[in-house]
């Protein structure tokens, strides 16, 4: 992806009100810090300009959508044709003005703030979410989850505009939403939803946030250069066989380093980059992974961190 050959692929695209950028550097937006630029980068101004922008796009121009990256792998020669990023412009998070105990919150609100908020507004049932890094976009796509609890318990209704700019509400049933996948359709961009707790008090609240906080600090590797959880708990496709660190250290790959990256020390699911690590490292620790633990507990590890682009 040369910058003469991004110039001629912008010149094919609508015109916008937001922002486009050409071969737009993207490894220090993501939690491991690694991968290529995107070809074309397009920040939209609001949701109308957001939902005219796939409609007018010519087909055979891929888009994909990235919010902070932290459950994300972006390869090292970078990402094809338009890649989405959502701002502030879609990051709101408002009570509802009738029901107390409901939340509207825009794709690009961090699951870490919807939380808070939710605390602030005495809103209880959310507060798995300040266990979960990334945005509550990435979390709608994933059925992002921790500590017992899925953003399908809470969710009422989300909105999504598709390639062909139609705008969608859906509900967790409607999109089949299971452990860590939902049957939402690829090219849907997610532009928010209603989320519902019950009401409580915020010091209890905050009771519990700081407990999931302390949890976490004492059990992942969360002052490092990694992601989220690597591989789903094979339990739900392997009943019986537990969760996937435990899956990993049993295979013995505790520690194992390839490259620049390393499984961790403190937490057998979780990938870091110890500092020099490539995307390549990275997704090749993981399918080494993926290959020890299937030849010694015969278990098909199933990849929680997504990964786009092209290899370098």
């Amino acid at each position: 992806m040369t910058f003469a050959e991004a110039e001629k692929l912008a010149a094919r695209l609508p015109p916008v009100r937001g922002r486009i950028t050409i071969n737009e550097p993207l490894a220090q937006s993501t939690w491991f810090r690694v991968g290529g630029p995107a070809e074309i980068l397009f920040k939209p101004a609001d949701e109308a300009d957001l939902a005219e922008f796939p409609k007018n796009t010519p087909r055979d121009i891929p888009i994909a959508v990235v919010g902070v990256a932290s459950n994300l792998i972006i390869r090292d020669g970078g990402v094809p044709g338009v890649v989405i990023r959502l701002g502030r412009e879609f990051a709101e998070i408002k009570k509802d003005e009738t029901d107390p105990a409901l939340l509207h919150v825009g794709a690009a609100a961090l699951d870490f703030n919807t939380a808070l908020t939710a605390q602030k507004y005495g809103v209880a049932g959310l507060e798995f979410l300040s266990g979960i890094p990334g945005t509550i976009g990435g979390a709608l796509r994933m059925n992002a989850g921790c500590y017992g609890k899925e953003l399908r318990d809470v969710l009422v209704e989300d909105y999504a505009y598709d390639r062909a700019g139609n705008r969608h509400v859906a509900t967790a049933a409607d999109m089949n939403m299971q452990y860590r996948h939902t049957d939402a359709p690829e090219d849907w961009i997610f532009i928010g939803c209603k989320l519902r707790g019950v009401k409580s008090d915020a010091a209890s609240i905050k009771t519990h946030m700081d407990e999931i906080k302390a949890k976490r600090e004492a059990s992942q590797p969360i002052r490092e250069k990694t992601g989220g959880s690597t591989f789903a708990n094979p339990e739900r496709d392997h009943p019986g066989q537990g969760s996937a660190w435990q899956a990993v250290d049993k295979a013995g790959c505790r520690g194992l380093k390839l490259g620049g990256a390393q499984i961790s020390e403190m937490h057998a699911n979780f990938m870091i980059n110890t500092g020099e690590a490539t995307a390549a490292d990275l997704e090749n620790l993981g399918e080494l992974v993926r290959q020890k633990v299937k030849e010694q507990l015969n278990i098909d590890l199933r990849w929680e961190i997504k990964r786009i682009g092209v290899k370098g």
